[in-house]
């Protein structure tokens, strides 16, 4: 029989506790320089006769925190010689995220960022996502002021009444459908103050859900509130079909007429109300369509935006009519950043949603049968209608076309009224208005799908990207990326050249870009221009 192969020879394997490579105090003729180092490395698994100490007697050594076969690990320049050694292993410096990063990020931290699994190209993404975030962020308090100096002030005015506040104007600002609005002063005269006093009528009580609902742009916010008489150089003006608290609508009531009312404070002051905005507005929509629809579309984004924030606070609004939208006054912008919307009077308001009520549950306040018996008169109509219904019917009213709810839904007649076709946002309003006043409760669209219809058709993507490219999750999403990246570039251009502050639109659009994505671009875009 063969003889079996030779053992292979053992071979010393070198332990991780080497000392780092260096210059060797060996002659250079000796032919093993490495060997004492590895001598002088391996571990002892028996003490030295000097340290070893019988069970149960006392040591000045202390116990080695590591089993005798471990290597050992050399000091480092942050342990002293009588801290004992921790044997973990060491952490790395936590990773930025790409929202933390800035250009003034040190380029060891980018280091790892670019080496992650994202790669450049994530980490673009993620910075414009955040930098959208934080821009908006800015945008908004310069809108609406800071959450912090609300809260001060609402503690400021706990148990004020008219005594402490100055009336500026005798008549009201605004007149809403259940308020007056009176600009009011608050504070001295060198920093003060002014709001708007929100008088109720009669027979419109303030329910204080609305104190409770957060800040938000769209929704009105509140102060202050209290019970008091009226003062009597304030004129409350009588309104067709309404009682009148004074005798006429120039003459002041006499003061022993003036009842006690509760009166609201909010921050806010409203110049005008949905309502009178449309019916100032006819000869605009003739003459500049395409301005005037595009403002219509953002005064409906706003609506939308408001009536989401208040189903996310389980509360709806009241009476979603013109009446009862208020329309409030943007800081103004300098004198060079006026451009053609200004010089047209299209200058966008914030609207503000300012009537509520408290709901039990978030079911559709209406069922199919009971709209079907109201539309064929065998019913009184639902009360409170739904909110895809109030913004369908808003979509009418706003373009100047005459229509009821009770046409709308009713099954004599299978068309809505016909919008006229003015701008390029005719077509997709009347698609719109189609799909939130669907007979059907089942087959309308939500309020949330109706604000991202809008969104497209302020901001895009247009019909036209699909003409020479097939609709594909992939096409979109590059669209996504170039726009984020363009409208960054237009902040800093405007920023750095004429220090133009963002206006209310830029905001809403930064709403849109930091949150969309490739997929609600093919849901919405297939309704719409399907």
């Amino acid at each position: 029989d063969p003889l079996p192969p030779p053992l292979p020879k053992k071979q010393l394997q070198r332990t991780g506790s080497l000392p780092e490579p260096g210059p060797s105090r060996c002659s250079p003729g000796d032919p093993t320089p490495w060997a004492s180092s590895i001598l002088y490395s391996i571990p002892y698994s028996i003490p030295p006769p000097h340290l070893r100490h019988e069970e149960g007697a006392p040591s000045s050594i202390p116990p080695r925190d590591r089993p005798s076969w471990e290597p050992k690990k050399p000091l480092t320049k942050s342990q002293s010689l009588g801290e004992p050694v921790t044997w973990s292993s060491p952490q790395k410096t936590p990773q930025p995220s790409p929202g933390e990063l800035t250009f003034g990020t040190a380029d060891g931290e980018l280091g790892q960022v670019l080496e992650s699994p994202a790669g450049v190209h994530g980490v673009v993404l993620g910075c414009q996502v955040a930098a959208l975030a934080r821009l908006s962020g800015h945008i908004q308090e310069e809108l609406m002021g800071l959450e912090e100096q609300q809260q001060l002030l609402e503690a400021e005015l706990v148990g004020k009444k008219w005594a402490a506040l100055s009336v500026l104007e005798r008549e009201p600002c605004c007149q809403s459908g259940d308020a007056w609005y009176f600009r009011v002063g608050f504070g001295f005269e060198q920093s003060q103050l002014v709001f708007a006093a929100k008088v109720l009528k009669p027979g419109c009580p303030s329910r204080g859900v609305q104190s409770s609902l957060g800040t938000h742009c769209s929704i009105q916010s509140l102060i202050g509130r209290f019970t008091d008489r009226l003062p009597p150089e304030l004129v409350l003006p009588g309104s067709p079909g309404e009682q009148s608290l004074s005798p006429s609508r120039e003459e002041p009531a006499h003061p022993a007429t003036h009842p006690v009312l509760q009166v609201l404070i909010s921050p806010e002051v409203p110049y005008q109300t949905l309502a009178g905005f449309v019916k100032g507005t006819q000869g605009l929509h003739r003459t500049s369509p395409g301005h005037y629809e595009r403002l219509a579309c953002l005064l409906l984004l706003q609506v939308c935006m408001g009536l989401e924030h208040l189903r996310v606070q389980n509360v709806e609004q009241g009476d979603l009519r013109p009446e009862n939208l208020l329309l409030v006054r943007c800081p103004c912008p300098p004198q060079g950043q006026q451009g053609k919307e200004a010089t047209l009077g299209l200058s966008l308001p914030r609207l503000l949603i300012s009537s509520f009520f408290k709901v039990k549950d978030k079911r559709r306040p209406c069922s199919t049968s009971q709209e079907q018996d109201w539309s064929q008169g065998l019913a009184a109509p639902p009360s409170p209608v739904a909110d895809e219904l109030n913004v369908g019917m808003l979509i009418y009213q706003i373009l100047h076309v005459d229509i009821s709810l009770e046409n709308a839904l009713g099954f004599r007649s299978n068309r809505l009224p016909e919008i006229p076709s003015l701008s390029i946002y005719s077509t997709g309003l009347k698609r719109l208005a189609v799909l939130l006043l669907h007979r059907d409760p089942c087959k309308r669209i939500s309020i949330e799908q109706a604000r991202s219809i809008l969104q497209v058709l302020l901001w895009g993507p247009r019909q036209e990207l699909f003409a020479r490219s097939k609709k594909t999750l992939t096409l979109l999403r590059s669209w996504v990326e170039v726009k984020r990246t363009l409208l960054l570039l237009k902040f800093a251009e405007n920023s750095a050249g004429a220090g133009m502050s963002p206006s209310l639109e830029e905001w809403l659009c930064c709403q849109y870009f930091k949150e969309v994505t490739e997929q609600t671009l093919y849901r919405v875009t297939q309704a719409l221009y399907t």
